[in-house]
């Protein structure tokens, strides 16, 4: 086991895309057992457009904030046109080898008509718990980007800045530098040096806090959004999300989006290509009990040189069935989506801190395949795994607290099923409280048949007039 462990609790929204407000809920934060022992899987399902791929999409920015990372200018499209601030929460721990730190993240958006998204507040707050019990949970760094003060409360900035002086002057250019960059101020390069730097002082608990919560956003955190599903769809790109030790780096790793080309032979640096071979042997570790009898190859063209005038090697993707190689592209969708997640889900499988997010996890994968995998994973891994998903098969697979269910009402988005009894078919009560009802919000927004039977009519009449 590492010597700290981090966890995701809980994410909520406010104003983002369709949901106004929204909370989803790690099973065992649910439960009040919080613990990092046991393997975690949260399943999102919904009807199509009622906000399951806004958490993800969330988690998607929250972790480009966490890593200090500029806003990206996607975001502007995914607050809600009728408000001009947008909050996404997160409620983390952190499990050390005598202490566990309950700590929330808010980060609040600005965006009023005409202007840029801009990150305007980001809050942090903790409690603690030791064989002596657990404090009160007490905010301790409160950013604002338009206050005067660097940051609030003042006693914790005065034991911030009580070893070094001159850490006041550099905490004030690290405000400027967020503003005018528009990136994080609890996040970003700037003050993590200073954090970092400060490890002894009084204010050496909350640095720990702040790295931490930055490591765990940069290595640990996975985030696979829907356009990964799409390049692989178009048969253009196998993105293969991966996670590998570093190897001057004892106890550190590194993670990304590993890309190669469909279409063509990839050419790549020899830095890069030492990487894929390691991915590649970590994904044949298992691949072949899941697709039985198929391994993954590396066709090595030799030296060619690439645009940047770096001397590169041109290398394509094999898939080796039977002795016989034959390009990765000619495989299935369901397949190549597999290989292209199969990394990250061996390293949440392994890791107590990894976790691992999924939009439309059943996306060409067999229902059969993906009832196992869940399982599996269930019954065996170490880390966290969120998804969405249209395939109700995990529904018969999983707890009930590894279920929550978008609703029609975006002031409530996300629920848990109530009335549950263990004897109970998750999927059956879905599909019968589509139908009939019974929960706290509606789950579905009810379309006639009728209806859509007279618009497709009217539609297919009008076109052949217009013929």
């Amino acid at each position: 086991m590492r010597d700290l462990v981090v966890r995701l609790q809980s994410v909520e929204l406010k104003n983002i895309k369709n949901v106004n407000n929204g909370k989803i809920e790690m099973p065992n934060t649910f439960r009040k057992k919080p613990s990092y022992k046991n393997p975690e899987i949260l399943g999102l399902y919904g009807q199509n457009g009622s906000g399951k791929t806004a958490v993800v999409d969330a988690l998607y920015f929250l972790q480009r904030i966490m890593t200090g990372n500029v806003l990206d200018p996607e975001i502007e499209d995914y607050i809600d046109v009728k408000e001009t601030n947008a909050e996404i929460t997160t409620e983390i721990a952190l499990y050390t080898a005598t202490e566990i730190y309950e700590i929330t993240y808010k980060v609040t958006l600005h965006n009023p008509p005409g202007v840029r998204a801009e990150i305007c507040r980001e809050t942090l707050s903790c409690a603690k718990t030791t064989s002596e019990g657990r404090s009160n949970k007490i905010v301790f760094m409160d950013y604002n980007r338009d206050d005067e003060a660097i940051f609030t409360p003042k006693k914790r900035l005065d034991e911030l800045v009580e070893e070094n002086k001159s850490y006041k002057m550099d905490l004030l250019v690290a405000k400027r530098i967020a503003k005018k960059s528009n990136c994080s101020y609890i996040f970003g390069e700037s003050s993590r040096e200073i954090f970092q730097s400060n490890f002894h002082g009084a204010f050496h608990e909350y640095s720990f806090i702040i790295i931490s919560l930055f490591r765990f956003a940069l290595t640990d955190l996975f985030v696979i959004r829907n356009i990964h599903s799409g390049v692989i769809s178009a048969n253009l790109i196998l993105p293969m999300a991966f996670r590998i030790e570093a190897g001057e780096m004892a106890g550190k790793a590194i993670k990304g989006d590993f890309s190669v080309s469909l279409v063509q032979p990839t050419v790549i640096d020899k830095e890069r290509k030492e990487v894929l071979y390691q991915i590649v042997e970590e994904i044949n570790t298992v691949l072949y009990t899941i697709i039985p009898g198929m391994k993954m190859g590396i066709r090595d063209y030799g030296l060619q040189l690439m645009d940047s005038g770096k001397e590169g090697i041109k290398i394509e993707l094999l898939s080796v069935r039977d002795g016989i190689e034959f390009p990765i592209r000619m495989e299935s969708e369901g397949i190549i989506k597999i290989i292209s997640i199969l990394n990250a889900l061996i390293h949440a499988f392994g890791d107590y801190s990894v976790c691992l997010v999924i939009d439309e996890l059943d996306a060409g994968i067999f229902e059969f395949m993906l009832g196992e995998l869940l399982s599996i994973f269930d019954k065996s891994a170490k880390g966290q795994l969120i998804f969405t998903s249209h395939n109700l098969r995990a529904l018969e697979m999983l707890e009930k607290e590894s279920i929550m269910f978008s609703t029609s009402n975006p002031q409530n988005r996300y629920i848990h099923m109530k009335h549950i009894k263990n004897s109970n078919n998750l999927r059956d009560v879905y599909l019968r409280s589509i139908t009939l009802g019974g929960q706290k919000e509606e789950i579905y927004a009810e379309t006639d048949s009728l209806k859509i039977s007279r618009a497709f009519r009217k539609a297919g009449r009008s076109i052949w007039d217009e013929k």
